[in-house]
């Protein structure tokens, strides 16, 4: 219908809801102007995970996804009987396609067919309540048409914001002397994070259903097997068709290809569209369609092995590089950042990037005053990707790296191995200690919320905090008394840093900024020694027999740990009173190849190298890295060097790829 008869007849509507208030419907469209602000976001808890996906970049990387994929499900396969016929690939796959829009990853949870619950993607496992901001959203339906509806139904799908509204919005706020937004993305973005909904609402957003997350209907969420009485089809595409009879939007570009070469044709005839779509698109995704095969395929880390993203080429343009500072980072490394003439590029202004070590900038040759081509793609950070050369000025000067720290003028240190060149001050270096303290609160680590960048720089350099326990010693008249900081934010962070004294093991791990010891990893030795004090009794043996620790993180954390500094902090912070509960210990029990040291060499095909060592170590193994006399097997992919020719030297046991296989099997 026409707008002016939508307006009138939502005018009607609104005229009879004041005339016959106990008959208002909380899904009514008159619903969707937004309610009073929020205080914060609630935290959600996203089960089954929203997974990232994988990238590809060129063909060539399509083609081995696809082999991968044949050679994972043809292993599955092999020597199984009819039951399983159905993930039995043909000679060529069934893909879904679809563009990956440019926008904000969210979930949409409907119980009997009524919205309940909205969240944004956050880190993959948690994500924020925002659903008053989704509600206003004229694309997210409030309750499902139909009476086919699971009772249970999460809907995954991406906010994005069309092109001719972002175009009007910014319109009307250059005419109002208003702040425009830079690029629709993060105009979405930025208006799903609103605490006011009723500012949400006069954005012009949309939503597009891209999967399911869970369903009563069927047997395990997103890529599971569908129940034989249940609603959902067994293929992606007839999935989100569901979806579009129920009232989502989906992509009006989704197909199915037969076949990789089939995706790259999509893929090329998708790309020569980009440019008169209404919104933005950065890429492609192709998923296998049926979702047997998906489960049988399975996941990796925080991607699915069914699924990856093309990517469109990243965008380019040319500036000049004005000068070269030098960041401290929290491990000490020394960090050159270029700054740029600001230039407009992949839909933000960049006046800064990364050149990221000493050798990166003998690689690229550049000097200062140099024209440079800068690429960014998607969300990734500014980079310099070549020098144009014959646009050198004679004024041009090379870049001069640093023999001291800018920021406590110890002497720097190059280690060997290492590209980075750091500063050895540790926490008594002002910069190192800035971003150590910005590490512990954040989000991941402590959590402290209100505990911003310019306000940890404030107490650095006031001298208020040294050092990380003095963050629990806080005094209200300290903070009170700082620019911006009223008395009201004070107590609201004197109450969030209290809160965040409970905690947990793999949290505080995190939070005190091992070097190369990143959550998953936190998580790894907390759940393998259950407390800090068998942690830090841990020598360097021990520690590699946990999951993901190899020498290096294992020498890390020894170092760390035997650090009479850091061991003061760790024991200040806790008699501050940071606690967390007790891990249940671990039962050791005797694996079959415990006490053996394993190798892997070669390229594998049936899995990955680490898919293969996180088997072994499921075993009981220690995989190393190198052969010696110790070694107890060593398993040869194709194209095994010169492990192999050590491993025949020393009479180590061997086995191929194919008996590896055959032997997992039969081990399990």
């Amino acid at each position: 219908i026409s707008d002016s008869e939508y307006d009138r007849l939502l005018r009607r509507l609104q005229e009879l809801e004041q005339q016959y208030p106990q008959l208002l419907d909380p899904n009514s469209p008159t619903q969707r102007v937004g309610a009073p602000p929020l205080p914060a976001f609630k935290q959600v808890h996203h089960e089954p995970p929203m997974l990232s996906l994988d990238n590809a970049f060129d063909n060539v990387e399509l083609q081995d996804f696809e082999r991968r994929v044949l050679e994972r499900l043809a292993d599955f396969n092999r020597g199984d009987n009819d039951a399983n016929a159905a993930a039995k690939p043909t000679s060529e796959l069934e893909y879904a396609c679809e563009p990956k829009l440019d926008g904000l990853a969210v979930s949409l949870l409907y119980r009997n067919g009524v919205f309940e619950r909205g969240a944004t993607r956050g880190d993959g496992e948690t994500g924020e309540d925002i659903t008053l901001n989704l509600r206003t959203i004229a694309t997210v339906p409030l309750c499902l048409t139909h009476d086919d509806i699971p009772p249970l139904l999460e809907v995954r799908g991406e906010v994005y914001m069309p092109l001719a509204g972002f175009k009007a919005m910014n319109e009307r706020a250059e005419a109002a002397g208003e702040k425009v937004f830079i690029n629709p993305r993060n105009a979405a973005a930025g208006s799903l994070r609103q605490l006011d909904s009723r500012v949400t609402a006069t954005r012009p957003l949309e939503f597009c259903a891209y999967s399911i997350g869970i369903s009563s209907d069927s047997s395990d969420g997103i890529g599971g097997d569908t129940k034989a009485s249940g609603v959902l089809p067994g293929t992606h595409v007839e999935t989100l068709k569901q979806l579009q009879h129920w009232g989502f939007l989906i992509s009006p570009l989704l197909e199915t290809a037969m076949g990789i070469n089939a995706c790259i044709t999509y893929y090329d005839k998708v790309n020569a569209l980009r440019a008169s779509l209404n919104y933005d698109i950065d890429g492609i995704v192709f998923k296998v369609n049926r979702f047997d095969q998906q489960h049988h395929l399975g996941f990796v880390a925080r991607a699915p092995r069914w699924a990856i993203a093309r990517k469109f080429p990243a965008e380019e343009a040319l500036t000049q590089l004005l000068d070269v500072e030098f960041q401290v980072g929290r491990t000490g490394a020394i960090t050159p950042v270029a700054r740029l003439q600001a230039v407009f590029v992949g839909g933000v202004t960049v006046s800064n990037a990364t050149l990221h070590n000493r050798d990166e900038i003998a690689r690229l040759g550049v000097m200062i005053g140099d024209t440079v081509m800068v690429q960014r793609a998607g969300d990734v950070i500014p980079k310099v990707a070549r020098v144009v050369l014959e646009k050198r000025p004679n004024t041009a000067r090379s870049i001069v790296f640093p023999e001291r720290c800018p920021a406590c003028d110890s002497l720097l240190q190059c280690i060997e191995g290492e590209a980075a060149v750091r500063c050895p001050a540790g926490l008594t270096c002002p910069a190192q200690r800035k971003q150590a303290i910005k590490h512990f609160v954040s989000r991941d680590a402590m959590d402290i919320d209100g505990f911003g960048d310019k306000l940890i720089d404030q107490l650095v350099d006031t001298a208020v905090i040294h050092t990380l326990p003095d963050i629990y010693h806080l005094q209200l008249s300290e903070l009170s008394a700082l620019e911006r900081m009223g008395e009201k934010s004070a107590n609201n962070l004197l109450r969030a840093i209290a809160l965040s004294k409970a905690t947990t093991l793999p949290r505080f791990l995190y939070a005190l900024g091992i070097r190369e010891v990143g959550k998953a990893t936190a998580r790894s030795l907390a759940q393998h020694f259950a407390s800090l004090e068998a942690l830090q009794n841990a020598d360097e043996e021990e520690l590699k027999t946990v999951a993901d620790v190899g020498p290096v993180v294992a020498g890390f954390v020894r170092q760390f740990f035997t650090n009479t500094e850091t061991l003061s902090v760790i024991a200040a912070l806790r008699d501050a009173g940071l606690s967390w509960p007790d891990i249940k210990a671990p039962e050791h029990t005797v694996l079959p190849l415990s006490g053996q040291t394993w190798v892997l060499t070669g390229t594998l095909h049936s899995m990955t190298r680490n898919e293969a060592k996180a088997q072994l170590e499921a075993l009981g193994a220690k995989v190393a890295g190198s052969v010696s006399a110790n070694t107890a097997q060593l398993v040869a992919g194709e194209k095994a060097g010169s492990k192999l020719a050590k491993a025949e030297a020393l009479q180590v046991p061997t086995m191929t790829e194919t008996e590896f296989v055959q032997w997992l099997t039969e081990a399990k």
